[in-house]
Formats: C-alpha cells, structure tokens, sequence
C-alpha cells in the first residue's frame, strides 16, 4: 500500500500557536487521528492509504507542541489545551460529523469531545489509550517518573541533561520493542523508535509540551474517573481495536474501558502498542468495518 496519498496541509490558529493538520479528501464522516506525547502524526503514516483507498475522508492532526504544530517558547501545554486543538479542527475545517480516534494518552481529547458534543460524533475510535483510573495500570515508567510530583527534582533534572534524557528513553523504548513478536520488532526499530526520539532531538523539541503534560497525567485520569458515569449513558458506536502484546495498556484495560460504553465492541490484534504501525491494514480493516 503506497503512502504517497496527497493531502492538504492546514495550520489552524490557537492563542499559543498553529495546530497542524493533514486533509485526505474523501466520503462520509471524517476520521480525526491523534497521537499522545511520546510521538505525532507519524504514526499513522502506514494506516492512512488504507482508509484513503477505501473514500474515507481522514484528518491527521497534531497538537500544539508536538511535529510541525507550533511549540512556542514558554507555552503552557495541558489536556484542556489538546481537546481544544481538536475543537479547533473540527470547527476551522467544518467537518460536520466526525470519527475521532484515540491513541496513547489523546483518548482523553477523544473521549471527552465526544461527551462535550455528541451531536458532532457519528462514532468513537479508541486504539491503546488511556482515560481514567478506574482500573490499575502500570504505565511506562518514563511516564510514571515524570508524572509523580514526589520525582520533579529527579525528573526535572533528567529533562535538562541530554545525554540521560537519552538513556531513559532508549531504555524505555527496548520494553516496548521487547514486547512484540519478532517479526514486528525490525519494523517498531525502524519505524516508531526514530519518530520519538525525533519528537525529543529534534529542535525545537517536544520535550517541553511532554514535561508539562506528563506532570498533569495522573490529575487528568482522575477528573475523567468522575466522568465514567456520562461515558456509560453515551448513545454512540465506540469500537475498541487494541494492540495485545501492549506491555502496558494491555488487554485487560481494554476490557475494563469496554465495561463503560454501552454500544461497544473489541477488537484484539496481535501487535504492540502502536498498532496501526504494527499490522496497519488489519487496524483499517476494523476502523472501516
């Protein structure tokens, strides 16, 4: 399947900054891809000619801070901020109906724009994603360090040193990649091991919109906890395609996230956590069924 299907690119305004956007022309409710904090739009790289072959119209989006959004210097990132970017992409694109679709830590951008507009939602997306903390979860442990208030000093000085900044993410990536099959670990080295140690490397870098949102993790589980109750009166189609061999947000969780909506249904692939990298045509075959 070729990835050279043409796009049009948008770089929405936000009161801190342009959020970008790609827009594959094509039919029906337009899925809205997102990408958590450890990478960007690039993840779908390998999915999106299959919904473009199939006449879906896609928008490939990422927040501000990440890739070829702005990243402006001092700016305060938040969820509240990503979940405004998606309403701003919704609305500067006039997509009328939409399919928004969750991975990593953008399901509570996902999730909530849809409890926020029902009307604007034909249905729901979710790959390997969090949401509340309901249930527990081991996250990865780069997340986990940034994430508890108790480890700023050693978090913060991490983030200011290359070289361990570094370290701890090769090391975090070797779990991932560890957990899948053989015959996917050549493509995750390839592929999704790059692409986030570009997101860090790369100048201007991610890392200050990681730091920030990282730090607000576990807060933003627990407010979305409190909103599992208007997940389960949600009236929507909610399809969950999730990764098995995910070390992490595993199965489990994704049964767990099941439990709360009442018009769902599970999908498990055998592949990791970025899924629609591992086997992206059998991720298009369950969005497009």
């Amino acid at each position: 399947m070729s990835s050279k299907s043409p796009f049009t690119e948008h770089h929405i305004p936000r009161r801190q900054g342009r959020v970008y956007a790609r827009e594959y022309p094509g039919a029906g409710a337009a899925f809205v891809l997102m990408h958590g904090f450890p990478d960007n739009l690039h993840i779908y790289d390998d999915l999106v000619p299959y919904l473009v072959a199939a006449g879906r119209r896609v928008v490939d989006m990422q927040i501000v801070g990440f890739g070829a959004s702005d990243k402006p210097i001092g700016a305060t990132y938040s969820f509240k901020q990503q979940l405004g970017d998606l309403e701003a992409i919704v609305e500067a694109l006039a997509l009328d109906k939409i399919v928004p679709v969750a991975h990593d830590s953008s399901g509570p951008a996902a999730i909530n724009f849809t409890l926020d507009h029902p009307g604007r939602v034909e249905s729901l997306c979710i790959l390997n994603s969090a949401y509340d903390d309901g249930y527990p979860v081991r996250w990865p442990e780069m997340i986990e360090l940034f994430a508890t208030a108790s480890l700023d000093a050693l978090s913060g000085a991490i983030a200011q040193n290359p070289e361990q900044l570094g370290w701890l993410l090769t090391w975090q990536k070797k779990l991932f990649c560890d957990s899948l099959p053989k015959s996917q670990q050549a493509r995750f080295e390839a592929v999704i091991g790059p692409l986030i140690a570009d997101n860090f490397i790369l100048q201007p870098s991610s890392g200050p919109a990681f730091v920030q949102m990282a730090s607000q993790f576990l807060g933003e589980l627990k407010r979305n906890t409190i909103r599992l109750a208007e997940v389960e009166r949600l009236d929507i189609p909610t399809k969950l395609i999730w990764g098995e061999f995910d070390p992490y947000i595993t199965a489990n969780v994704a049964k767990d996230r099941l439990s709360h909506f009442q018009r769902g249904s599970l999908q498990l692939l055998p592949a990791g956590h970025w899924l629609q990298s591992d086997l992206p045509d059998a991720v298009a075959k369950e969005m497009l069924s």
